[in-house]
């Protein structure tokens, strides 16, 4: 089913599509791609909002599709075959992030395709948007699945060699409580990136043993006695290059393991952010709060900073190339 759901300040409609397969349910904005809301059971598992302009006001990037790269590049800078190019600096006035101020997830996406439990979107993103070299077409596919997953399928191409990351960014909670510090979560990586001050990474590829960036074998996002100011905003290392097929990639479990969402993918890294800079001041989803550790993303994509380091995933897409990305989240 699709419906208007609002009015941009240019007199452009945004719509949503609702899709629905088993115990699923999802609602698609075209804007942004983003992922309205997500019901398991009728349970809302995602952060989102109930109007248009909330989202233009408000959000953190709820449940959009983040790019032309997502995450952040130091100093808005990147080379590509020794020509510079400057990147909207768009966080604190200097690094870049998510794509820019005009970034994937505020563009209104174009409904190729749907159906009762997918549709397909797809943005052009012109050579020069926000700095980036070469014309770039994207195409997201949700999918609602009958084994009780939401596969986001994304593809895109170039005609000028460009930085290509996306990545989709819904904040999880699964099951309604105030924050997700007493959610249960895994991650596959036995490595993680340390950043600086401002996020950025530092280049070192650290391991996660003995560290509160173990999540091999589980562990509540709640802080333990002398990780008080432990933040959890970093990308942990799944591989050391894209994936030909989806694998496990992290596990969410809710504060009474009733409910468990599992994240396969195949990029190489997943980017865990706890929200421990959230503060909305108007209401989510059915009247929600959402304040500092409301939700929890696990971003699955390339590595940030990539087009500045030499020792991580290429994130370089060629004409000629398709890029491809595929996540699952899998709930039980």
């Amino acid at each position: 089913m699709i419906k208007d759901f609002g009015l941009l300040p240019d007199g452009s409609t945004v719509q949503e599509v609702t899709l629905k397969k088993g115990e699923l349910e999802a609602s698609v904005l075209t804007l942004g791609a983003i992922i309205r809301d997500l019901k398991v059971d009728g349970q809302s598992v995602v952060l989102g909002f109930d109007d248009l302009q909330s989202y233009l006001d408000h959000s953190p990037y709820f449940g959009a599709i983040v790019g032309r790269c997502a995450n952040r590049i130091a100093g808005g800078e990147i080379s590509i075959d020794g020509a510079p190019y400057q990147l909207d600096q768009n966080e604190h006035g200097k690094n870049h992030l998510h794509g820019g101020a005009a970034g994937f997830a505020k563009r209104v996406w174009q409904i190729e395709q749907h159906d009762k439990a997918s549709v397909l979107l797809k943005l052009v993103s012109e050579d020069g948007d926000m700095g980036y070299p070469g014309r770039v077409e994207a195409l997201v596919r949700y999918t609602l699945t009958g084994a009780g997953a939401l596969r986001v399928k994304i593809s895109a191409t170039t005609d000028k060699t460009t930085p290509v990351n996306l990545a989709q960014h819904s904040y999880f909670n699964l099951d309604g409580s105030g924050t997700i510090l007493d959610h249960t979560l895994e991650i596959a990586a036995d490595s993680y990136l340390p950043v600086d001050e401002e996020l950025i990474p530092t280049g070192e590829i650290r391991k996660v043993a003995w560290t509160p960036y173990d999540f091999q074998d589980g562990r509540k996002l709640r802080r333990k006695t002398g990780e008080e100011n432990v933040i959890f905003d970093h990308n942990f290392c799944l591989s050391e290059a894209p994936r030909e097929s989806v694998e496990f990639s992290a596990a969410l479990e809710d504060s009474n393991g009733e409910r468990r969402m599992e994240v396969w993918t195949t990029e190489p890294g997943v980017q865990l952010y706890d929200a421990g800079m959230l503060d909305v001041p108007v209401p989510g989803l059915a009247g929600a709060r959402y304040q500092k550790y409301g939700g929890l993303c696990l971003e699955t994509q390339r590595w940030p900073d990539g087009p500045n380091q030499s020792g991580f995933p290429d994130v370089l897409l060629h004409p000629g190339e398709i890029y491809s990305h595929v996540a699952e989240y899998r709930f039980s």
